[in-house]
Formats: C-alpha cells, structure tokens, sequence
C-alpha cells in the first residue's frame, strides 16, 4: 500500500527521531552527527534536515518526545492533601530519572544562548503557575480570589497564592535531576522526596499583583477553534466554550496568571516565530511537570487552565492572530460560540475578563 505524502513524512520524522534518540544516547549532544543519525535512519541528510532544521532542535525533539510518552503507572498513589501531594510528586519525578544520560547536555544547550534561555526561564515561570494551581487546589490558601485576611497584602495586591512555593519545589527537582547527571551516586533520590514533602510546610507571603488594564475592542466574529492538545492533561480538546483564549508568545508565558486568576475558564496558545526548535523546548518543560502531576495530584486539583503547544498557529489564527512571535500578547472573551471581545499587549488576559474599559 502507498503511503500519502504526510504520512511519509511522519514515517520518516518518527525514523529520525528513533536514530537521533539512539546517537544521541550513545555519544551525547556535542559528538553526535547529523549524517550518522541519517544513516541510522536509512534517510539522507537532506530528508533530516527537512524535518528539523538544526541539532539542537532534533535534541529538543527527542527529549520531548520521550517525556511526554513516559509510560504512567496503572494506579498512581495520588496524594489527598498537600504533603503527599508534594511527596508523589517528587517520586514519580526521581523515579523517571533514568534518561538523564541522554539529557546531561540538555541545560548547557539552553542556557548557550539568549535565544533559548528567555523562553525557558517563562516555561519554567508557567510551570510554576500550574502547580501552584494544584497545590491551591488541595490545600487552598487563605481567601484565595476575596480580600486578603487582615489587610496582610500590600496596597493594591490580590490574595495570596503558592506560586513562590512551586518555584522552590521546581527548584528542587530540577536540582536533583541536574545533580543525577553530573554527579552520580551523590544524592539519595527519595531524600528529594521527604524535603519535597517539608515544603508543604513552607510559609512565605506571596502576593499576585493584578497588572494594569489594557483597552478592549468589542468584537463579533464566529469562534471556530480547531482541535488542539492540552498538555495539562494530555489528551485532544476542541475548546469552544465561554470563556478566555490567551495567546502568548515564548517570552510572555508568565502573563496568563492574569487571566488565570480572573476565576475565568483559561485557554493558552502557547505561540514562536521560531516553531521548529523552540516548540518542541516548549513541550519538553511541561511534559516534565505535567506528566508527574497527572500522577501526583488527584484528578480535581488539576489545573483548568488548557496549555496549547500552537505550532501550527492554527490556534491563534482562529482567534484572528494571523502573525505570532515569541513577544505576543493578544485576548480574547468567547461567549456563546463568538469572539465578543478582544485586546492586545500587556495585561491583554485580565482586560477581556470583563472587567476592562471597552472600545467600539
């Protein structure tokens, strides 16, 4: 049977990435050659690069193809409160340390350049945001979305959060997994776990400062979103209800918490005017954290929020953001199957909640 073009190409792409797994596990990132990789393929260079145009985003590519393929256990231990929530975590991440071989030149690579280093430091930032969310989720904070108790949050600040938390947990398993690497035999994984669990205890005052609003257009256009896949939980979603669609580009992530914490139904469109090497860095850091949430946390504490890797910008084109870069920030407000309103540039997510001066 002949195959279509398009699923030559994803034949080929997928041999690609068996032989670029296998290089690179063998010799590492910095001797591994693209024409060795093709001959592994039975491809030539020319149908390699065809797929993916550098090393280093064929290297991104199959640490995130693994990561998000990781296989889950059948009946994960979720944790019922926040303590065991953190400690499932924290095992199911030291517990799928065993491609860090194949990973030990992954953060030298990221942190080579500006060009990588902007977006993964927002992805970590985003990171951080969803599972603050999961941990309020658990454990809620103190008045999460009224006012904040006793006039403890500085003037002009929302209720408090645990997203300064969740960097500190972040912090810790990027640690250990970075310490797997260059220094094995040094740490005790499940010593990662007890201190994981500890810091379920950590009180810190963390604060969300609401941003400045930006003006708002009405709109009236159809809302005729194509199907995506949302990495949170790691399934195909058409997201066509009310609610708000982000779409923001790699430098700009950490601005859904805008409008996250408007209470609204939050999709991102996660966006690059670099797609080929950066979207796949993208889906790389959330398979890290989300595919161990997923086993960690129970399936309520989830976050809402829908995390779109658009590569296509099939996503953002839908919401009439035809052009994207890595410092996009455009909103819109769906209601009813239409795009009722629109908004562009910082604080763009909060505006369109509803609550942002309106422009005809």
């Amino acid at each position: 049977m002949r195959l279509s073009r398009a699923e030559a190409q994803e034949r080929n792409r997928a041999r690609v990435l068996d032989a670029a797994r296998a290089e690179f596990t063998e010799r590492g990132f910095r001797d591994a050659k693209i024409d060795t990789i093709a001959q592994r393929a039975e491809l030539t260079r020319g149908a390699v690069y065809s797929n993916f145009p550098g090393k280093r985003a064929l290297y991104f590519a199959v640490l995130a193809d693994l990561a998000e393929r990781a296989s889950a256990p059948s009946n994960p231990q979720r944790g019922a409160d926040l303590r065991t929530a953190l400690g499932a975590l924290a095992r199911a991440w030291v517990t799928s340390l065993g491609h860090d071989r194949l990973a030990r030149d992954f953060m030298p690579e990221v942190v080579a350049e500006e060009v990588t280093r902007r977006p993964f430091t927002q992805l970590l930032k985003l990171d951080a945001l969803l599972l603050s969310l999961a941990m309020e989720a658990v454990e809620p904070v103190a008045s999460p979305f009224g006012a904040p108790p006793d006039g403890m949050a500085p003037s002009g600040m929302a209720p408090s959060r645990m997203v300064r938390k969740a960097e500190i947990v972040l912090t810790t398993l990027h640690g250990a997994s970075q310490l797997a690497t260059a220094a094995p035999g040094f740490l005790e994984p499940f010593d990662v776990v007890s201190a994981c669990e500890q810091l379920a205890g950590l009180e810190l005052s963390d604060w969300w400062p609401p941003p400045p609003g930006a003006a708002v257009r009405r709109d009236d256009t159809p809302w005729t979103p194509p199907t995506v896949v949302d990495l949170v939980r790691g399934e195909p979603v058409t997201p066509n209800e009310d609610g708000l669609v982000v779409v923001l580009g790699l430098n700009r992530l950490a601005a859904v918490e805008e409008a996250v914490r408007t209470g609204a139904r939050v999709t991102l469109a996660m966006v690059t005017g670099t797609p080929q090497e950066l979207a796949p860095l993208a889906r790389l850091v959330l398979a890290q954290l989300c595919v161990n949430l997923r086993q960690a946390f129970p399936t309520e504490a989830w976050p809402r929020v829908r995390v779109v890797c658009d590569e296509t910008g099939a996503l953002a084109g839908a919401a009439g953001v035809p052009a994207v870069s890595d410092e996009t920030e455009t909103a819109i407000r769906v209601e009813g199957g239409r795009i009722v309103a629109r908004a562009e540039g910082s604080g763009a997510g909060h505006a369109v909640s509803g609550g942002a001066r309106v422009r005809t």
